[in-house]
Protein backbone atom coordinates (compact mmCIF):
# COMPACT_ATOMS: atom_id res chain seq x y z
CA UNK A 1 0.00 0.00 0.00
CA UNK A 2 2.78 2.38 0.95
CA UNK A 3 4.63 1.64 -2.31
CA UNK A 4 1.53 2.35 -4.39
CA UNK A 5 1.04 5.67 -2.64
CA UNK A 6 4.71 6.50 -3.17
CA UNK A 7 4.47 5.62 -6.93
CA UNK A 8 1.34 7.72 -7.35
CA UNK A 9 3.09 10.53 -5.55
CA UNK A 10 5.98 10.29 -7.97
CA UNK A 11 3.62 10.42 -10.96
CA UNK A 12 1.87 13.44 -9.51
CA UNK A 13 5.14 15.30 -8.95
CA UNK A 14 6.29 14.34 -12.44
CA UNK A 15 3.14 15.79 -14.00
CA UNK A 16 3.52 18.91 -11.92
CA UNK A 17 7.16 19.10 -13.00
CA UNK A 18 6.27 19.14 -16.73
CA UNK A 19 3.62 21.79 -16.23
CA UNK A 20 5.91 23.76 -13.96
CA UNK A 21 8.67 23.77 -16.58
CA UNK A 22 6.45 25.53 -19.12
CA UNK A 23 5.32 28.01 -16.47
CA UNK A 24 8.91 28.76 -15.45
CA UNK A 25 9.94 29.38 -19.06
CA UNK A 26 6.97 31.68 -19.53
CA UNK A 27 7.75 33.55 -16.31
CA UNK A 28 11.36 33.98 -17.39
CA UNK A 29 10.18 35.53 -20.63
CA UNK A 30 7.73 37.71 -18.71
CA UNK A 31 10.49 39.09 -16.49
CA UNK A 32 12.57 39.88 -19.57
CA UNK A 33 9.86 41.84 -21.35
CA UNK A 34 7.95 43.33 -18.40
CA UNK A 35 10.11 46.44 -18.40
CA UNK A 36 9.60 46.95 -22.15
CA UNK A 37 5.85 46.51 -22.44
CA UNK A 38 2.70 45.63 -20.53
CA UNK A 39 0.74 44.60 -23.61
CA UNK A 40 1.18 40.85 -23.05
CA UNK A 41 -0.94 38.78 -20.70
CA UNK A 42 0.53 35.90 -18.74
CA UNK A 43 -1.45 33.54 -21.01
CA UNK A 44 0.22 35.02 -24.11
CA UNK A 45 3.61 34.53 -22.51
CA UNK A 46 2.79 30.98 -21.43
CA UNK A 47 1.94 30.15 -25.06
CA UNK A 48 5.22 31.71 -26.20
CA UNK A 49 7.09 29.67 -23.60
CA UNK A 50 5.64 26.44 -24.95
CA UNK A 51 6.76 27.43 -28.47
CA UNK A 52 10.38 28.04 -27.47
CA UNK A 53 12.69 25.65 -29.33
CA UNK A 54 16.22 24.61 -28.41
CA UNK A 55 18.24 24.21 -31.61
CA UNK A 56 20.87 22.14 -29.85
CA UNK A 57 18.46 19.20 -29.47
CA UNK A 58 15.66 19.91 -31.92
CA UNK A 59 13.51 16.87 -32.68
CA UNK A 60 12.65 15.60 -36.15
CA UNK A 61 9.02 16.62 -35.65
CA UNK A 62 10.02 20.16 -34.67
CA UNK A 63 12.36 20.42 -37.64
CA UNK A 64 9.66 19.24 -40.05
CA UNK A 65 7.15 21.67 -38.56
CA UNK A 66 9.52 24.62 -38.93
CA UNK A 67 10.43 23.46 -42.44
CA UNK A 68 6.77 23.43 -43.44
CA UNK A 69 6.36 27.00 -42.21
CA UNK A 70 9.50 28.09 -44.08
CA UNK A 71 8.27 26.35 -47.23
CA UNK A 72 4.86 28.01 -46.96
CA UNK A 73 6.50 31.43 -46.81
CA UNK A 74 9.02 30.71 -49.57
CA UNK A 75 6.46 29.34 -52.02
CA UNK A 76 3.87 31.92 -51.02
CA UNK A 77 5.92 35.11 -51.26
CA UNK A 78 9.46 34.42 -52.49
CA UNK A 79 9.43 32.01 -55.43
CA UNK A 80 6.90 30.64 -57.91
CA UNK A 81 6.57 26.86 -58.25
CA UNK A 82 6.49 25.63 -61.85
CA UNK A 83 3.01 24.58 -62.96
CA UNK A 84 4.10 21.60 -65.00
CA UNK A 85 2.94 18.35 -63.47
CA UNK A 86 5.18 16.18 -65.67
CA UNK A 87 8.37 18.03 -64.68
CA UNK A 88 7.44 18.19 -61.01
CA UNK A 89 6.60 14.49 -60.96
CA UNK A 90 9.86 13.67 -62.71
CA UNK A 91 11.88 15.62 -60.14
CA UNK A 92 9.92 14.01 -57.31
CA UNK A 93 10.63 10.52 -58.68
CA UNK A 94 14.35 11.26 -58.75
CA UNK A 95 14.25 12.87 -55.32
CA UNK A 96 12.34 10.08 -53.61
CA UNK A 97 14.70 7.50 -55.11
CA UNK A 98 17.61 9.37 -53.55
CA UNK A 99 15.80 10.09 -50.27
CA UNK A 100 15.23 6.36 -49.74
CA UNK A 101 18.98 5.66 -49.91
CA UNK A 102 20.10 8.83 -48.10
CA UNK A 103 21.76 9.08 -44.69
CA UNK A 104 18.47 10.36 -43.29
CA UNK A 105 15.59 8.44 -44.88
CA UNK A 106 13.29 8.65 -41.85
CA UNK A 107 11.82 12.10 -42.59
CA UNK A 108 9.44 13.07 -45.42
CA UNK A 109 11.00 14.88 -48.39
CA UNK A 110 9.36 17.41 -50.69
CA UNK A 111 10.92 18.25 -54.07
CA UNK A 112 9.70 21.29 -55.98
CA UNK A 113 10.62 22.93 -59.30
CA UNK A 114 11.04 26.69 -59.08
CA UNK A 115 9.77 28.57 -62.14
CA UNK A 116 13.03 30.41 -62.72
CA UNK A 117 15.38 30.13 -65.72
CA UNK A 118 18.45 30.87 -63.62
CA UNK A 119 20.61 27.92 -62.59
CA UNK A 120 20.09 27.42 -58.87
CA UNK A 121 19.12 24.91 -56.20
CA UNK A 122 18.71 25.10 -52.44
CA UNK A 123 17.24 23.22 -49.49
CA UNK A 124 15.85 24.01 -46.09
CA UNK A 125 15.25 22.06 -42.93
CA UNK A 126 12.62 19.37 -42.66
CA UNK A 127 13.26 17.76 -46.06
CA UNK A 128 12.36 20.58 -48.48
CA UNK A 129 14.41 20.77 -51.70
CA UNK A 130 14.01 23.38 -54.46
CA UNK A 131 15.47 23.02 -57.98
CA UNK A 132 15.21 25.84 -60.52
CA UNK A 133 13.79 25.01 -63.95
CA UNK A 134 16.93 26.59 -65.41
CA UNK A 135 19.14 24.05 -63.67
CA UNK A 136 17.03 21.15 -64.93
CA UNK A 137 17.33 22.50 -68.48
CA UNK A 138 21.10 22.99 -68.09
CA UNK A 139 21.79 19.36 -67.11
CA UNK A 140 22.82 16.94 -69.85
CA UNK A 141 21.19 13.88 -68.32
CA UNK A 142 19.21 12.57 -65.37
CA UNK A 143 22.31 11.58 -63.43
CA UNK A 144 23.55 15.18 -63.48
CA UNK A 145 20.23 16.44 -62.15
CA UNK A 146 20.24 13.65 -59.56
CA UNK A 147 23.71 14.74 -58.43
CA UNK A 148 22.38 18.19 -57.51
CA UNK A 149 19.39 16.70 -55.70
CA UNK A 150 21.72 14.32 -53.81
CA UNK A 151 23.92 17.25 -52.79
CA UNK A 152 20.93 19.17 -51.40
CA UNK A 153 19.72 16.08 -49.54
CA UNK A 154 23.24 15.93 -48.09
CA UNK A 155 22.71 19.35 -46.50
CA UNK A 156 19.50 18.10 -44.89
CA UNK A 157 21.06 14.82 -43.76
CA UNK A 158 23.93 16.70 -42.11
CA UNK A 159 21.54 19.23 -40.53
CA UNK A 160 23.52 22.12 -41.95
CA UNK A 161 20.55 24.48 -41.91
CA UNK A 162 19.98 23.88 -38.20
CA UNK A 163 23.62 24.59 -37.42
CA UNK A 164 23.58 27.76 -39.54
CA UNK A 165 20.39 28.88 -37.78
CA UNK A 166 22.03 28.37 -34.41
CA UNK A 167 25.19 30.24 -35.37
CA UNK A 168 23.28 33.12 -36.98
CA UNK A 169 20.94 33.47 -34.01
CA UNK A 170 23.89 33.62 -31.61
CA UNK A 171 25.78 36.12 -33.77
CA UNK A 172 22.75 38.41 -33.97
CA UNK A 173 21.95 38.11 -30.30
CA UNK A 174 18.60 36.43 -30.93
CA UNK A 175 19.26 33.25 -28.97
CA UNK A 176 18.46 33.11 -25.26
CA UNK A 177 19.02 30.49 -22.59
CA UNK A 178 15.53 29.19 -23.32
CA UNK A 179 16.00 29.07 -27.11
CA UNK A 180 14.16 30.75 -29.99
CA UNK A 181 10.50 30.96 -30.84
CA UNK A 182 9.30 29.32 -34.06
CA UNK A 183 8.41 32.56 -35.87
CA UNK A 184 11.97 33.85 -35.42
CA UNK A 185 13.36 30.54 -36.67
CA UNK A 186 11.13 30.65 -39.74
CA UNK A 187 12.30 34.16 -40.64
CA UNK A 188 15.95 33.17 -40.28
CA UNK A 189 15.35 29.97 -42.23
CA UNK A 190 13.96 31.87 -45.21
CA UNK A 191 16.92 34.25 -45.20
CA UNK A 192 19.46 31.43 -45.00
CA UNK A 193 17.78 29.43 -47.76
CA UNK A 194 17.58 32.32 -50.22
CA UNK A 195 20.49 34.62 -49.47
CA UNK A 196 23.29 33.20 -47.32
CA UNK A 197 25.73 30.59 -48.70
CA UNK A 198 26.90 27.49 -46.89
CA UNK A 199 30.39 27.22 -45.52
CA UNK A 200 33.25 25.55 -47.37
CA UNK A 201 33.13 22.65 -44.92
CA UNK A 202 29.39 22.17 -45.39
CA UNK A 203 29.69 22.14 -49.18
CA UNK A 204 32.47 19.55 -49.12
CA UNK A 205 30.52 17.36 -46.69
CA UNK A 206 27.36 17.58 -48.81
CA UNK A 207 29.39 16.68 -51.90
CA UNK A 208 30.72 13.58 -50.14
CA UNK A 209 27.33 12.54 -48.77
CA UNK A 210 25.69 13.31 -52.11
CA UNK A 211 28.21 11.28 -54.10
CA UNK A 212 27.85 8.29 -51.78
CA UNK A 213 24.07 8.53 -52.02
CA UNK A 214 24.18 8.90 -55.80
CA UNK A 215 26.07 5.62 -56.03
CA UNK A 216 23.77 3.82 -53.56
CA UNK A 217 20.76 4.95 -55.60
CA UNK A 218 22.29 3.42 -58.72
CA UNK A 219 23.31 6.54 -60.66
CA UNK A 220 26.63 6.96 -62.48
CA UNK A 221 28.95 8.91 -60.13
CA UNK A 222 30.81 10.71 -62.95
CA UNK A 223 27.75 12.93 -63.36
CA UNK A 224 28.44 15.00 -60.24
CA UNK A 225 31.86 16.44 -61.14
CA UNK A 226 30.88 16.54 -64.83
CA UNK A 227 27.93 18.85 -64.18
CA UNK A 228 29.94 21.11 -61.88
CA UNK A 229 32.65 21.36 -64.54
CA UNK A 230 30.09 22.20 -67.23
CA UNK A 231 28.55 25.00 -65.17
CA UNK A 232 31.91 26.40 -64.10
CA UNK A 233 33.18 26.38 -67.70
CA UNK A 234 30.17 28.20 -69.16
CA UNK A 235 30.66 31.65 -70.74
CA UNK A 236 28.50 33.05 -67.95
CA UNK A 237 28.79 30.74 -64.94
CA UNK A 238 25.63 30.77 -62.82
CA UNK A 239 25.70 33.27 -59.99
CA UNK A 240 24.95 30.59 -57.40
CA UNK A 241 28.39 29.06 -58.06
CA UNK A 242 30.04 32.28 -56.93
CA UNK A 243 28.39 31.82 -53.53
CA UNK A 244 29.50 28.18 -53.33
CA UNK A 245 33.11 28.19 -52.11
CA UNK A 246 36.04 26.50 -53.83
CA UNK A 247 34.14 24.91 -56.73
CA UNK A 248 37.37 23.90 -58.47
CA UNK A 249 38.61 22.20 -55.31
CA UNK A 250 35.27 20.46 -54.91
CA UNK A 251 35.46 19.10 -58.46
CA UNK A 252 38.97 17.79 -57.85
CA UNK A 253 37.94 16.18 -54.57
CA UNK A 254 34.99 14.45 -56.24
CA UNK A 255 37.12 13.15 -59.11
CA UNK A 256 39.66 11.81 -56.63
CA UNK A 257 36.85 9.96 -54.81
CA UNK A 258 35.58 8.16 -57.90
CA UNK A 259 37.25 5.01 -59.21
CA UNK A 260 37.76 5.66 -62.96
CA UNK A 261 36.65 2.10 -63.73
CA UNK A 262 33.29 2.73 -62.00
CA UNK A 263 32.77 6.35 -63.04
CA UNK A 264 30.22 5.62 -65.75
CA UNK A 265 28.62 2.57 -64.21
CA UNK A 266 25.04 3.31 -63.28
CA UNK A 267 21.84 4.89 -64.51
CA UNK A 268 20.97 8.26 -65.94
CA UNK A 269 23.59 9.00 -68.62
CA UNK A 270 21.28 9.04 -71.64
CA UNK A 271 20.99 12.59 -72.98
CA UNK A 272 18.29 11.65 -75.50
CA UNK A 273 16.04 10.11 -72.86
CA UNK A 274 16.58 13.04 -70.52
CA UNK A 275 15.70 15.61 -73.18
CA UNK A 276 12.54 13.67 -73.90
CA UNK A 277 11.54 13.81 -70.22
CA UNK A 278 12.14 17.58 -69.90
CA UNK A 279 10.94 18.53 -73.41
CA UNK A 280 8.50 21.13 -72.07
CA UNK A 281 11.40 23.09 -70.55
CA UNK A 282 13.39 23.11 -73.79
CA UNK A 283 10.74 24.69 -76.02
Amino acid sequence: MGRKLFWRGQQGWRKLGYSGLSILVALALWVGVQQKTTAFSIFDLLFQGIQIIQLSNISDDQEISIGRDINQQITGTQVAILRDAAINNYLNDIGQRLAATSDRPNIPYTFQVVADRQVNAFATMGGFVYINAGLIAAADNEAQLASVVAHEIGHIAARHVIERLRQTAITRGLASAAGLDQSTLVGLGIELALNLPNSREAEFQSDRLGLENLIRAGYAPSAMPAFMTKLLSANSPPTFLSSHPAVGDRIQSLENSIDPQDANIGDGLSTAEYRRRIASLLR
